[in-house]
């Protein structure tokens, strides 16, 4: 059965296998001993405690220690701040769509806090030496683990179901926007320095789909967010199809494109990591060249592989005013 969207307003369809048992009360303190607001707690303390331990002694240097620590305290952030809107029952005085944003941060949350799980301990705590400084570190790593995991849940939970009426950001299609995003967001910081793709025009137009397609995804994502899909010259149901059908092609091309030009002789690429000298080197935040290209290659995979299943599952969705 299709899943209705609605752009003005939701009706939420509690079943058993959603795992909140009952509506979740808001405006009273009794939202936290809801099954939702007790998951929301376990992400704000997981996330405290993980930057605390960190920020107690100074176990994080370099931009990927920065952006762990970043993702810890932005998460405990946005979710106080959710907690603080559902106990005062302020969600109708919210700049943007309460049915969208909660789903839309925690699969963010989720993406965010998995990253930082495994980027901080492969490039960070492993080196460190055995300690106070590092204990610190493990048990960091542990909470974020936690925190990605309750807000996994909390996807898990809040997602729409086969015939429910909800808000687009909670169906399949828009979490896969999330995913699509975030992968193009891993993609820049990765071809951050311009000699990987400047050589070539084929590699060029690579990093123009991966920027075409994240600026149409993320314009998505802020039109539901701001509860203005109808701004749009065609119907918002028109625009997401077209919207994943280009995405598709474009991926496509960067697909071959990208480990053609990289990683095939003929086309001035590297194919052996061997010869990258600088992937000999041991240091504890930095990606060498050839890792750097394979990495982008991947996610570009990912990405398409993403975008085809957000052209199949768009095609199920039901778009309705109620």
């Amino acid at each position: 059965m299709p899943v209705t969207v609605t752009r003005t307003t939701v009706t939420t369809t509690m079943s058993s296998s959603s795992g909140l048992g009952s509506p979740t009360i808001v405006g009273s303190p009794r939202a936290l001993t809801q099954p939702l607001g007790l998951l929301r707690l376990l992400q704000l303390v997981s996330t405290c405690v993980a930057f605390s331990l960190v920020a107690s002694v100074g176990a994080w240097t370099g931009s990927m220690g920065n952006w762990s620590m970043f993702t810890w305290c932005f998460c405990f952030s946005v979710t106080l701040i959710i907690l603080i809107v559902e106990l005062g029952g302020l969600q109708a005085r919210f700049p943007l769509s309460w049915r969208n944003f909660p789903i839309t941060y925690a699969c963010y949350a989720a993406l965010f806090c998995l990253s930082a799980s495994i980027i901080y301990p492969t490039t960070y705590v492993q080196f460190l030496s055995h300690g106070r400084s590092r204990d610190h570190a493990i048990a960091a790593t542990a909470f974020s683990c936690i925190a990605c995991v309750a807000y996994a849940t909390e996807v898990a939970w809040t997602r729409a179901r086969p015939g429910e009426i909800t808000g687009y950001m909670a169906t399949v299609p828009g979490l896969l926007k999330v995913l699509e995003t975030f992968v193009a967001c891993v993609i820049f910081a990765f071809i951050s320095s311009p000699y990987l793709y400047q050589h070539q025009p084929a590699l060029e137009w690579c990093v123009a789909v991966y920027s075409i397609c994240f600026i149409l995804a993320a314009v998505a994502i802020l039109l539901n967010l701001g509860d203005c899909t109808n701004v749009l010259p065609i119907s918002f149901p028109s625009f997401l199809s077209g919207l994943a059908l280009l995405s598709v092609l474009l991926y496509a091309t960067a697909l071959v494109l990208w480990p053609l030009y990289q990683f095939d002789e003929k086309y001035g690429g590297q194919p052996r990591r061997s010869r990258d000298v600088n992937c000999g080197n041991r240091h504890t935040s930095y990606v060498c060249t050839w890792d750097r290209r394979l990495a982008v290659a991947i996610l570009t995979a990912i990405n398409l592989l993403a975008y085809v299943a957000d052209l199949v599952y768009s095609a199920r969705l039901v778009f309705v005013r109620v």
